[in-house]
């Protein structure tokens, strides 16, 4: 099986893992967001070590490898995005799992078990145009401040969900049509829904503008932009306002 076919494979299984523990009954709120997290990144670690053991792996879960900054090919795992939503019974959280090569999210598969989708950078149709009332996503519990500046100025719609993998595919679903966060991420939280939405033919960047880079030193990767291609440039510009 091939990257894409093995990444969506993965995802949606972990997704039915991740289901069936929840629907035990064993675990509730935090406990079973911690439960989750060990269950689903135990099996994406083992699924990814068998059919990819050459290749090297950065997971929220584990322990980071520094090894991998001399690979080529590193696969950028988030088991369980949005524990919060999950152990509270919502559908808005998400599996990531995405294939950088050299520094490029290249393929990327992001399943929503909860809205019963997976969205793969192999197979996504291309995203709907932007609706004539913009929507915004934000954060249901923290929204950032300059996604609330950027949609007044816009005069768009705010949007709460939960998981970034959720919001981001919100967009390429055409749900919503900008996912602009500037409170803070790692590689993990946006490798494969950045992976998807270029696929989608969405614009995808950091809020200066420059292109996402994968496998860094620091993982640490703080903001992102997903919109429409003819949205981009305005919503940038709006943001270096927000920002001065």
């Amino acid at each position: 099986m091939n990257d894409v076919e093995l990444a969506r494979h993965i995802a949606e299984t972990a997704g039915r893992l991740l289901l069936e523990l929840r629907a035990s009954g064993l675990f509730e709120g935090k406990s079973l967001g911690k439960a989750g997290d060990r269950t689903a990144n135990a099996f994406i670690m083992e699924a990814l070590a068998v059919n990819r053991p050459d290749d090297a792996i950065l997971s929220e879960e584990e322990k980071d490898d520094a090894s991998r900054l001399k690979a080529s090919r590193v696969w950028i795992v988030d088991p369980l995005d949005g524990t919060r939503e999950y152990g509270e019974g919502r559908p808005d959280w998400a599996v990531h799992i995405a294939l950088a090569i050299d520094g490029k999210a290249v393929t990327g598969a992001v399943a929503m078990p909860g809205a019963n989708v997976t969205l793969c950078s192999g197979s996504c149709e291309q995203a709907p145009a932007p609706a004539s009332k913009l929507r915004m996503l934000v954060s249901r519990t923290r929204p950032a401040a300059e996604a609330v500046a950027v949609a007044e100025a816009l005069d768009a719609e705010l949007v709460p969900m939960g998981s970034a993998g959720a919001k981001a595919m919100a967009v390429v679903r055409g749900d919503a049509d900008i996912y602009l966060h500037t409170g803070g991420q790692y590689e993990w939280d946006n490798c494969a829904p950045a992976a998807v939405a270029q696929a989608a033919g969405l614009h995808v960047s950091r809020v200066d503008g420059s292109a996402l880079v994968y496998n860094a030193e620091n993982p640490y990767l703080p903001d992102l932009l997903i919109c429409a291609p003819e949205l981009a440039a305005r919503v940038l510009d709006l943001v270096r306002k927000t920002a001065s």
